[in-house]
Formats: structure tokens, C-alpha cells, sequence
């Protein structure tokens, strides 16, 4: 039987207004696999026609698997985003080079920081793995904002949605829901390939998103190098010990990733929706029609101001995204130095592009909220730099033992004050264990003036006791 393209532009164009392109494409095939014949649609689609695509769209969105369904659709999409415009496969050359820049990193990493190697795989990646690997971390931080908007949606279409007819076992405003859910999922796959297009690494964001071990994407490398006046080998090695450098921090500070992780789940469960907002860009539209709804929805519909709990969420996810960011660029630099002649302007780059962001960061910040970017990373390099010239890089690197020994945001301001305040504080750390050891000594009450003070000993008795008064007089 021969197929009708009229119809089925029809049924395309109605998933597009519902799902978008990519995901269009994508439900015409899951459609299709189904079982449900595409070869004869009819041009124009009738109300039973609609129904019966409707009921198949609820077998793909209820699947009953917690979102699994929806985060599939959502791959595709950051495959397909990933893939546009090329995605040129990794060769054995490319991975092999990939694996001798690492090992050239290590070696030069060893003399700069006191972490050891990290383990786990070393790769060199295309786009679309980047992108599809990339997508569990992404879905962990973006889920909360998905279902909020979804949920928000349903009670402010609950008027609307009043006596909405049933397609078998679920209803309109469970089905709004879930492809609110979908369409947000949707939304995370588009980041996902943009990012693919734009990242160096597994670190490029601050934070790993692709699990223990290092990676390259030579295709963005070999872009990213094209036209500037560094030779491409030393974009190569530049970035390598970066990436590097990244993997020894996360591996060797356990408690990083799940810092600035929660940071960002914390401050995704707090975003609240507009409600008066989104009542008001959907009092118009066909609830039915998700074209409409989708553009309704593109509005600013969260709360401007963000809660107290995420401000705090807010600071410290910027803190120390900075701490991190500014002790890798402080590192790259130290163990690059001797071996790069164009390290100074690769760094400048990089501080560049990081600064100037991209579509990228754009996307994330409307589906999250927030910025996961550095902004004071200078300021937290130059104190980094600081407190290696004042203590050294074993000192240095001792900080991200504990979580409560790291600067905080204050400090970035004034790096000198946070290096003095910690050689005073060991100072006077040392001044109260001579006090403690005076007491010990049934000394603690000797007196503290000298011998022409009135205030001292009349028997003289004290200056028998010299030791004793040199342990007095590192207190002052």
C-alpha cells in the first residue's frame, strides 16, 4: 500500500505543535514500531483519527517507569542537537593522542599539586557520546524545576481542564502533566547537544558530569584552535592538564561534587512558579493545544526574587564553583609554564570564552534558574597563587581536606587578608599551647611584669624561673 504524504504531514505537524521537531521525529517512529499503520493516513485528520493518536501517546508517556520513557525521548534529542552541523568520529589517531596527552599532564601535574594521578578511563569522545553520556548528571539537577512546572501547570489549568473528555485510562490533566514533563525532558536533551557542541572535556561546567575518569572531544579542540595563533598541539596539552587537573581534585576531595551538586538540587527544589504569571499567559489559549501551551510557557514564569534557602544555595554553588575553577587555572598555569610558550595566552583565552558564556549556559540557566558559572574566578586564581607564594603548594592543597577550612566568598575579596589571617591564627594557635603548658607547670599565675614592676614579685622568687618566663612572653 503506498503512502500518503499529506496525511502523514498532517500527523507530523500535529506531534511538532505537541512535542516539538526532534521529538516529533521521534514519536512518528515509536508510533510506527508500534504496530499502527502510517502508510494510509488520511490527509485531514478527523476527531477519531486524533483520538487514537492520543491513546497512543499515552502508552509513551505512562509507561509506568519513573520518567524513563520521557529521559529516552530526551537522549534522542541530545543526539540529534549533538549531531548537527557534523560530528566527525573519533579516530585511532585521535585516541591515541588523546591517551599521550594525558600522560604528558600527569607528569607535568606532579610537580604543581600534591594529588595523586586519578584513576579510572581515559577517552577521547565524539559529540553525541558527550551529549548522551552527559545526560544523567544534567537530568539529576534539572528533574525538580520539570516536575514543579508540571505540577504548576495542571492547577492552573485545573478550571480549564474541568470535563475535559478521558482517552482510556488517563485523562487530559494527567496527560498535560506528563508531556509538560516530556517537554521539559525535551528541553535538558537540547542543552545536552548544545553543550556537546561547545565542550572541551567532562569538566568543562565546573562540575564532572560524565562519572570518574577523563576525557577529550577533539572535534571542539580542533575547532577551538583553528585560527589562533598557538599551535594546535599546545591547545591540546593545555586543555589536557585542565581536565586533569579537574579529575585529581574530584577524586582526591570527596566531598566536592556532592556539595556542589546538592547546592544545585537545593536550589532547583525552591524554585516557585509564578502562578498569577501563568494564569495569565494561559488564560487565552486552548489548553488542548500545545502549540500554544508551549508558547505560553517559553514566558517568564518563575518568581523573581529566589527564597532565602536558595540565596544561600546560590552563594555557596558560586563560591565555590570559583574555588574550583581559579585552583585549576592557578595549577594549569604553575605546570605548564616551562613547557608551553603560548601558556599566558591560552589561559587569557580560556578565561575569555568563560567569561563571555555561550547558548549553552543560556539554555541552562531558563531551565534551572541559575548561572553554573565561575564569575569571581579571577579573584579565587589570584588567591590561590597567594597562598602558594605565602605557604606553599602542599598548604595550599591541604585546604580541600576540609570543607570548613576552604575560603569563603569574603575571602576572594582580599587574598592577602585570608593568607595573613592563617599564618596569625597558627601563631596564636602556638601563643595558647604556651599558655596551656604554663598552667601545667603551676605557672599560669606567675606574674607577667618585669622586675622593677611594682606589680610583681616582692620576694624576687620569680626570676628563679626564667624558662617559665620565656613561655609568658610569647603570649604577648
Amino acid at each position: 500500500m503506498s503512502e500518503n504524504p499529506e496525511g502523514l504531514e498532517q500527523w507530523r505537524k500535529m506531534l511538532e505543535s505537541m512535542l516539538g521537531p526532534e521529538a516529533a521525529e521521534e514519536a512518528m517512529r515509536a508510533i510506527s514500531a508500534s504496530g499502527m499503520d502510517m502508510s494510509n493516513l488520511p490527509a485531514q485528520i478527523d476527531p477519531g483519527q486524533l483520538q487514537a493518536a492520543m491513546q497512543q501517546m499515552q502508552q509513551l508517556l505512562n509507561a509506568g517507569d519513573d520518567g524513563e520513557s520521557q529521559w529516552r525521548f530526551a537522549r534522542d534529542v541530545a543526539r540529534q542537537v549533538a549531531h548537527t552541523g557534523g560530528d566527525p568520529t573519533v579516530t585511532a589517531a585521535m585516541a591515541e593522542k588523546t591517551r599521550a596527552v594525558f600522560s604528558v599532564a600527569d607528569l607535568w601535574l606532579d610537580s604543581a599539586i600534591n594529588f595523586d594521578p586519578a584513576g579510572g578511563p581515559v577517552k577521547a569522545a565524539a559529540r553525541v557520546e558527550w551529549a548522551e553520556s552527559s545526560l544523567p548528571a544534567l537530568r539529576s539537577m534539572a528533574d525538580p524545576v520539570g516536575s514543579s512546572v508540571a505540577d504548576a501547570l495542571v492547577a492552573t489549568l485545573a478550571e480549564q481542564l474541568e470535563g475535559a473528555p478521558e482517552f482510556g485510562p488517563m485523562d487530559v490533566t494527567s496527560m498535560m502533566s506528563n508531556l509538560g514533563r516530556l517537554g521539559f525532558a525535551m528541553q535538558v536533551g537540547q542543552a545536552a547537544g548544545t553543550l556537546a557542541r561547545e565542550a572541551f572535556g567532562g569538566t568543562d561546567i565546573g562540575i564532572p558530569l560524565h562519572g570518574q575518569g577523563r576525557l577529550l572531544v577533539p572535534a571542539n579542540i580542533t575547532e577551538f584552535a583553528d585560527g589562533l595563533d598557538a599551535p594546535e598541539d599546545e591547545v591540546w596539552h593545555f586543555l589536557a592538564v585542565r581536565e586533569t587537573a579537574h579529575a585529581r581534585l574530584y577524586e582526591h576531595v570527596p566531598w566536592l561534587q556532592a556539595h556542589l551538586v546538592g547546592a544545585v538540587e537545593q536550589y532547583a527544589r525552591g524554585i516557585e512558579i509564578d502562578l498569577d504569571q501563568l494564569e495569565s499567559s494561559v488564560r487565552e489559549i486552548d489548553p488542548t493545544d500545545m502549540d500554544q501551551l508551549r508558547t505560553a510557557l517559553s514566558g517568564d514564569i518563575f518568581l523573581g526574587e529566589p527564597s532565602e534557602s536558595q540565596q544561600r544555595a546560590l552563594q555557596r554553588l558560586e563560591t565555590m564553583l570559583a574555588l574550583v575553577e581559579g585552583w585549576v587555572e592557578e595549577v594549569t598555569a604553575q605546570a605548564v609554564a616551562a613547557h608551553l610558550p603560548h601558556a599566558v595566552a591560552l589561559r587569557e583565552m580560556i578565561r575569555r570564552r568563560r567569561a563571555a558564556g555561550g547558548p549553552a549556559e543560556d539554555t541552562f540557566r531558563t531551565l534551572v534558574g541559575l548561572e553554573l558559572r565561575p564569575r569571581r574566578a579571577r579573584e579565587a586564581a589570584a588567591l590561590w597563587a597567594e597562598l602558594t607564594r605565602s605557604e606553599g603548594a602542599e598548604a595550599r592543597d591541604g585546604l580541600w581536606s576540609q570543607l570548613d577550612l576552604m575560603p569563603t566568598g569574603e575571602d576572594l575579596d582580599d587574598p592577602a587578608a585570608f593568607a595573613h589571617r592563617r599564618t596569625a591564627g597558627d601563631s596564636e594557635e602556638f601563643g595558647d599551647l604556651d599558655a596551656e603548658l604554663a598552667k601545667i607547670l603551676g605557672t599560669g599565675d606567675a606574674p607577667q611584669g618585669d622586675a622593677g614592676d611594682p606589680s610583681g614579685d616582692p620576694s624576687g622568687e620569680g626570676e628563679e624561673r626564667p624558662d617559665d618566663e620565656g613561655l609568658g612572653g610569647d603570649q604577648d
